[in-house]
């Protein structure tokens, strides 16, 4: 596969409510992962550092940018099995028969097709996948949710999701009691110069126009997902909030961008992240 560089940036703040951050994320490159897991006590954060783990593995290893769609059902197939074990370990410990963790997850990696690269994504759950192109901000991922569906269907409109009594509700979530498919798109790399990796805990938090005015005014990834997971704690902080931006560099149009500086700040400002 033809290199690509990229830069990238992540952030996850536990929020002014919970008591414990049940997101985690990865930015490995060429593999960027968000999940947001499910059950509080019951373990959502251990569900969700699974998925991190099984996805840094893919990373580490390696995979055939060809058959990358199979590779990541084979992740999140993997991602399942551990989630129930967990779930059967932590019953049988005498954690009750009500024990369950889940998790959302959302994914961006390098593949190949017709020898040249692209984005494949996937999703499980509600949260997000954007992309920003040319200052504007749209929604690629489709968020597997109650709420959704009932504007699918015409029920109710994108105003009353906003506020809907069920719209935490997901549909499909990794660690439930029946296997799920994963959401699949395939994007040409002009066509998502910049992607936004997500939480519901930022989109539920502010909204696609206000996240679209921090990324358009923003250059550096680093420093629109500090500004992003800090918008949506700022606007009440609810729940957790975690953010991964990646450019592709080569392929973004000219702008004020010190892309050698930014390279020789990265290690600084990206220690602290998996």
């Amino acid at each position: 596969m033809k290199q690509v560089e990229l830069h990238h940036g992540a952030a996850s703040d536990v929020g002014r409510v919970r008591e414990i951050n049940e997101d985690a994320f990865l930015a490995a490159p060429p593999v960027f992962v968000v999940a947001d897991g499910m059950g509080g006590h019951d373990g959502g954060d251990v569900a969700s550092q699974i998925v991190v783990e099984e996805f840094a593995r893919l990373a580490d290893q390696g995979y055939d940018p060809a058959r990358g769609a199979e590779e990541v059902a084979r992740t999140f197939d993997e991602c399942q099995r551990r989630i129930e074990r967990f779930g059967l370990e932590q019953r049988a410990a005498g954690a009750g028969a009500s024990f369950h963790s889940g998790t959302t997850a959302v994914v961006a990696l390098l593949v190949e097709e017709s020898g040249q690269p692209k984005w494949l994504l996937a999703n499980l759950g509600d949260s997000r996948i954007y992309r920003f192109v040319e200052g504007a901000l749209e929604q690629v991922s489709v968020d597997h949710s109650v709420v959704q569906e009932l504007v699918d269907a015409g029920a109710i409109t994108e105003a009353d999701a906003a506020h809907h009594p069920e719209r935490h509700v997901v549909t499909r979530a990794l660690g439930g009691l029946d296997p799920v498919e994963a959401d699949y798109f395939l994007l040409p790399l002009p066509a998502a110069e910049r992607l936004v990796l997500c939480s519901d805990g930022v989109s539920g938090m502010i909204d696609d126009l206000e996240i679209g005015a921090i990324l358009a005014r923003t250059a550096d990834p680093r420093d629109a997902a500090d500004q992003v997971v800090a918008a949506a704690v700022a606007a009440g902080g609810r729940d957790n909030a975690t953010a991964v931006v990646i450019d592709v560099v080569g392929l973004a149009p000219d702008h004020p961008y010190d892309s050698e500086r930014q390279r020789e700040s990265l290690e600084q400002k990206l220690g602290a992240l998996p």
